[in-house]
């Protein structure tokens, strides 16, 4: 398999769940500096963990190669002894350093098109700005822990290609909490039709540090601090969904990432081409 080394713009960590329906363990989406958007795996939980190794907006550069089980065309095996960490791209003068880097991605404004094209050209990374969140839905997952099987799951993800042995492996999948809820946004978009209802539930990583934080600092009370940030603090930002399909199940899409950059002032941001 030809292998290359890239330079690679992390811009998504998911929450590891292999017990949901259609979630796969984990994945970490990058834009390399030619503009191509990336899906890396296997990456180890403790590169993706909160404050551990590279995160969110940092430049890694690393030797990939595509995929052999997995045609998606963003799909790329990482070797992560080869991982090297650079800057982090930072939010500051109003994301001025981060949006020449969301701006080569087009965005879509309604699933419908997502959809559409991933049929058209196999994409299945894309980037989706809803007209409006219309609520955040909290729902008790269907276990409050890891099964064996689930575990036995992480424990295999974790010694894919020699990462570790099943000592070390079994170690890192006790240390990680399972998060004993799932969360979906419903978000309404638009289409040539007239506004359409969405929902989809959101997996990434960042959502799920906060409610371990909420818990943290509040308790039992966690649930008020992190619906104010995910319905009314993020709201008033230009919120995009970084959308991902599921290997096994193509037609599939989760909220992978969440950008939240200020509003930009109407007339500034790049026009795009039509996508068909």
């Amino acid at each position: 398999m030809v292998s290359n080394i890239e330079r690679i713009l992390i811009l998504a960590k998911t929450y590891p769940s292999p017990s949901a329906r259609y979630c796969e363990t984990s994945c970490v989406a990058g834009l390399n500096d030619q503009g191509q958007l990336r899906r890396l795996y296997p990456v180890p939980f403790r590169l993706i963990e909160q404050g551990r190794q590279f995160q969110k907006w940092q430049w890694i550069k690393a030797r990939v190669e595509k995929a052999n089980k997995d045609h998606r065309p963003e799909s790329f095996k990482i070797l992560v002894d080869t991982i090297e960490c650079g800057d982090v791209v930072p939010p500051t003068k109003g994301w001025t350093h981060r949006w020449p880097w969301l701006d080569q991605l087009p965005v879509f404004s309604n699933s419908a098109d997502v959809e559409a094209q991933r049929q058209e050209t196999g994409g299945t990374l894309a980037l989706l700005r809803p007209k409006s969140i219309t609520g955040l839905e909290v729902t008790p997952a269907r276990s409050p822990d890891w099964t064996e099987e689930e575990k036995a799951k992480l424990v295999r993800e974790q010694m894919q290609g020699r990462l570790f042995d099943e000592e070390e492996a079994r170690r890192q999948v006790r240390s990680l909490r399972k998060i004993p809820f799932d969360f979906y946004y419903h978000y309404v978009c638009n289409t040539p039709a007239g506004d359409i209802g969405g929902k989809h539930k959101i997996v990434d990583w960042e959502v799920g540090a906060l409610y371990w934080n909420c818990v943290q600092g509040h308790g039992d009370a966690w649930e008020g601090p992190f619906r104010a940030k995910l319905e009314k603090d993020l709201l008033a930002k230009d919120l995009m969904f970084l959308m991902g399909t599921v290997h096994r199940f193509p037609q599939q899409w989760l909220i992978v990432g969440l950008f939240y950059p200020p509003k930009r002032p109407l007339g500034s941001v790049p026009s795009q081409q039509p996508l068909f």
